[in-house]
């Protein structure tokens, strides 16, 4: 056995440094170690570490309260093995070994699932879905049990006292541990253990002190918003008939009714068709002869009629000193996002690869959704790739934006698809392989089914019915990439766990979470520092928050935690409605960016401090703390989605005439922001009005959706008539 030292860390290392905090990989396997071996001190400096074998050793146990912040995976096959619960501080650990360890029992292993939230292969397969239901569904049950235990025998002393509660605790602990009958004999001792965890966090959680609400809501909200609850409403927007204006996605109401699958099973493989630069009709993007036209302020706008209800104003002095206030609050807001030059973008490619029976002619199909493949590095998460995923009308494709090759493409006659998501997952390989992260899409429209699709071998290897009715929208969890969000026409909201998959695509999906929406959602988005806990949706009639956390007491089935209102609802008539928020995004971990049918406006607001005003969580509805308003077009079609690219400080949303409305947000700051009035563009990009042989000039056609890879080097449009227009960035910008 030798001894570890800082030199033979650095020896058994990779890659080879004179640093142990820049080692990644560690080798200490078979060296004969026991777990007083092991130098907490010395081995947490390891801050950087994401692989580590351990291997053939003698080991009984790892050092307690050990932290190893950047560990994925970790190798504890053949040693000695007794106790589990020491692992419970590696919490970002995804795959862990422990095989030929002969007093690990089943118990164990299942404990190892609860103290660890992100292991997903455990023993080289795929853990993810039996290691949720433990902790979530089989949990809850036990919750459920427990607080039935306390409530009909126990109640908390008067006086509390140290000494009381102490005694308290052992004894409803003991009761738990003896009452609680749930799950097979065969696991008890993991019952058992849980049961006195959960039993000790619910005494805790009676005995801790509530925070009381705060005395003073903010200024501005008072003077912003609408207080009252809104009603659900209706679009009333006359149209004619004879004209498609409005890219509304159609629903066929004959769809025969499928039954809900309790367990999807696994569907047969299906290879994606992989094309070549002649598959897609290209277009020629025509050269832009004068610069993009920047709208002005004194352009005109529709009159929007008003409520005859008065306005109350405060004086000039109060009013004025409020402002000022509320201006440089929120303009030290905006303040925090990195500074970044504003780029230059040229129209590189026009494409049609989403057309019926691969006709040059159709100029009809409608595209919906985009998004680009994201890079992932060993945490999960990284930048982005020249990759991006469109879907419209029966097609889904994955095209090359600086080629304009169209690399793969999946079609399902009669489907016809409104939303696309990419995410993470482990692929767990066998033979003693360690697993791998893969990228994969899940795709649906308006037959209620998910598709889920691995680009990269061409392998569509499975489906599952997500709803009865169309979905209207999906999203991942980006910190748990086995999370997905469903959003269809029966005004739901469903997260799922989808697992990973092995080596022959066998995967499991299991229902985790519904939401009851009041109206169609038609954009998710979740918080970035905590898509775990809340979900914001937009809908046709408002903005709506829920609560997703999992490890509570609430039920499977959840209804909304609090709608937020923007000033623009003053406005409403009867022949004006606002409530349909058709564009939804984050900006920052913190400021979103939202817009409003029919507003002609983008509203930039704080999530923290817009949530901050229900300290006592009585008031169902907030008004959005609004930070900026930035101008848009003006045009009565909906579902025109924005999009926005964090890492470059950047807002983009189409219009009805094929330009693209384009805020750098650190020349918004220089740009009039204390002025109170909307904000112009940063620039507008005109329509680059493509060539078509014997067709001629292709007019500006509706922009439904944009997307941007993280650092903007391509940014991509969708219309209403059967093209993808790729965009690129100078690279002097």
């Amino acid at each position: 056995m030798e001894k570890i030292t800082e030199k033979l860390l650095l020896e058994k290392a990779s890659p080879k440094t004179n640093k142990l905090e820049q080692i990644k990989t560690l080798n200490l396997s078979r060296l004969g170690l026991k777990s007083q071996d092991l130098p907490v001190r010395l081995l947490s400096r390891l801050q950087y570490l994401e692989r580590w074998d351990l291997s053939g050793n003698r080991l009984q146990e790892l050092p307690k309260n050990l932290e190893l912040p950047a560990l994925r995976y970790l190798d504890l096959s053949d040693n000695q093995l007794e106790d589990v619960t020491t692992l419970e501080s590696l919490s970002n650990l995804e795959e862990l070994k422990m095989e030929d360890n002969l007093y690990i029992t089943v118990s164990d292993n299942y404990k190892l699932m609860a103290l660890l939230p992100k292991l997903r292969i455990h023993n080289g397969k795929d853990v993810s879905t039996t290691a949720n239901h433990l902790r979530y569904v089989y949990t809850e049950n036990l919750r459920t049990r427990i607080i039935a235990v306390w409530e009909k025998s126990f109640c908390l002393p008067d006086p509390i006292t140290a000494e009381k509660m102490s005694a308290l605790e052992k004894d409803f602990v003991n009761t738990a541990r003896q009452q609680v009958k749930f799950g097979p004999s065969s696991v008890s001792d993991f019952t058992k253990w849980r049961v006195e965890n959960i039993a000790k966090e619910y005494l805790h959680s009676l005995t801790k002190p509530k925070k009381e609400p705060e005395s003073k809501e903010s200024t501005d909200t008072k003077e912003n918003c609408v207080v009252s609850t809104p009603t659900k409403r209706k679009q009333t927007a006359s149209v004619d008939t004879s004209i498609r204006l409005t890219p509304r996605k159609k629903l066929c109401a004959d769809l025969p009714a499928s039954p809900v699958e309790a367990s999807p099973r696994k569907s047969s493989l299906r290879k994606l068709e992989t094309l070549t630069q002649t598959s897609a009709v290209r277009m020629s993007p025509r050269k832009i002869s004068q610069p993009p036209s920047t709208p002005t302020r004194g352009q005109t706008k529709p009159e929007t009629p008003r409520r005859g209800a008065t306005t109350v104003r405060q004086t000039k002095e109060d009013g004025g000193a409020q402002k000022k206030q509320k201006n440089r609050t929120d303009a030290d807001m905006l303040s925090t996002i990195k500074t970044q030059q504003p780029v230059c973008l040229k129209p590189l490619h026009v494409l049609q690869c989403h057309s019926k029976q691969d006709s040059s002619e159709d100029f009809s199909t409608q595209l919906w959704a985009c998004a680009f493949q994201p890079m992932p590095d060993f945490n999960g998460t990284g930048g982005g790739s020249r990759l991006v995923a469109t879907c419209g009308g029966d097609s889904l494709c994955v095209i090359d934006c600086e080629t304009g090759l169209v690399m793969k493409k999946y079609k399902v006659p009669g489907e016809e698809f409104f939303s696309l998501a990419w995410s993470t997952v482990l692929m767990s390989r066998g033979g003693g392989a360690s697993a791998q992260h893969c990228s994969i899409l899940a795709a649906g429209g308006k037959k209620g089914l998910v598709k889920l699709i691995h680009p990269r071998n061409n392998m569509a290897y499975g489906e599952f019915r997500a709803s009865r009715k169309a979905l209207s929208v999906l999203r991942f969890n980006h910190r748990q990439g086995n999370f997905l969000f469903t959003g269809s026409y029966d005004n739901k909201i469903v997260m799922w766990d989808i697992g990973g998959v092995d080596s022959q695509y066998n995967y499991k999906v299991v229902q985790l979470l519904v939401l009851q929406i009041s109206a169609t959602p038609l954009h998710i988005c979740l918080p970035p520092t905590s898509p775990s806990s809340h979900l914001l949706t937009a809908c046709e009639d408002g903005l709506h928050c829920y609560n997703t956390q999992l490890c509570t007491n609430n039920t499977k089935s959840r209804s909304e935690e609090m709608e937020i209102t923007f000033p623009i609802y003053k406005k409403e008539d009867k022949c004006h409605d606002y409530h349909t928020i058709d564009g939804l995004s984050f900006l920052t971990d913190d400021i979103v960016a939202s817009k409003n049918y029919m507003h002609g406006s983008i509203y930039l607001w704080s999530w923290s401090r817009t949530k901050a005003q229900r300290p006592d969580k009585k008031d169902r509805t907030v008004c959005a703390v609004v930070l900026a308003e930035l101008q848009w077009a003006n045009t009565e079609i909906p579902y025109l989605a924005l999009n926005t690219c964090p890492g470059r400080a950047y807002i983009v949303c189409g219009d009805d005439k094929g330009r693209l409305w384009t805020y750098h947000v650190n020349d918004l700051q220089k740009n009039g922001f204390q002025t109170g009035k909307p904000i112009l563009p940063t620039e507008v990009l005109e329509w680059p009005t493509p060539v078509r042989k014997g067709i001629g000039q292709v007019e500006g056609p509706t922009i439904n959706s944009v997307a941007m890879d993280p650092e903007l080097h391509y940014l991509v449009a969708l219309s209403d008539k059967n093209m993808v227009i790729v965009w690129k960035r100078e690279k002097s910008s």
